[in-house]
C-alpha cells in the first residue's frame, strides 16, 4: 500500500514540479521580451518563486525515492512559442507581456487547485500542508502580475 501511495504523490509532485518548471521558463522568455528594467526584475522574481518550490518538490521526491521530473509540459512550451510570436508582433509591447504572464500564472494557480481539491489524498499530510503554502506564493505572484496588467488598461 505504501508503495502505491508513494508512486501517486511523486506524479503529483511531479506534475507541480513541471508547472513550476515552466513558469521558469516562462519568465526567463517574458525577460528577453522586454527592455524594461522593471518588469526584468519581476520576471526574475517570480521564476525565483517557482525555483524556490521547486527545491522543496524535488527534496520530497526524492525522499520518496522518485525520479523528479526535469522537463516542462507541452503546453508549456506552446504558451512559450506564443509569448515569442506575439512579442514579435506586438513589438515587445508592455501590455502584451503582462497578459501572456498572467494566462500562465492562471495555469499554474489552476493546476495548483486541481492537486489540493483532486489529488490530496494522495499526499501526506506534510506534503499538503507545502502544497498549500506553495499555491498561496504562486496565487500571489499570479495577483501582482494581473494587477499590474490591469492598471496599464486605467492608463490607455
Amino acid at each position: 500500500m505504501e508503495t502505491i501511495i508513494s508512486k501517486k504523490s511523486v506524479s503529483v509532485l511531479n506534475t507541480l514540479i513541471e508547472i513550476n518548471n515552466d513558469r521558469i521558463e516562462g519568465y526567463h522568455t517574458a525577460a528577453k521580451e522586454t527592455e524594461e528594467a522593471e518588469l526584468k526584475s519581476l520576471f526574475s522574481d517570480l521564476a525565483q518563486t517557482s525555483e524556490n518550490c521547486n527545491e522543496d518538490l524535488i527534496d520530497e521526491v526524492n525522499q520518496l525515492g522518485g525520479t523528479p521530473t526535469e522537463g516542462t509540459r507541452v503546453s508549456g512550451k506552446f504558451f512559450r512559442a506564443w509569448m515569442d510570436d506575439k512579442a514579435a508582433i506586438t513589438g515587445k509591447d508592455r501590455k502584451a507581456i503582462l497578459n501572456s504572464c498572467e494566462y500562465g500564472e492562471d495555469v499554474a494557480v489552476n493546476t495548483y487547485e486541481k492537486v489540493l481539491e483532486d489529488d490530496s489524498e494522495d499526499l501526506s499530510e506534510d506534503q499538503k500542508s507545502m502544497v498549500r503554502h506553495q499555491h498561496k506564493l504562486i496565487k500571489a505572484d499570479h495577483d501582482k502580475v494581473k494587477s499590474l496588467r490591469d492598471s496599464l488598461v486605467d492608463v490607455e
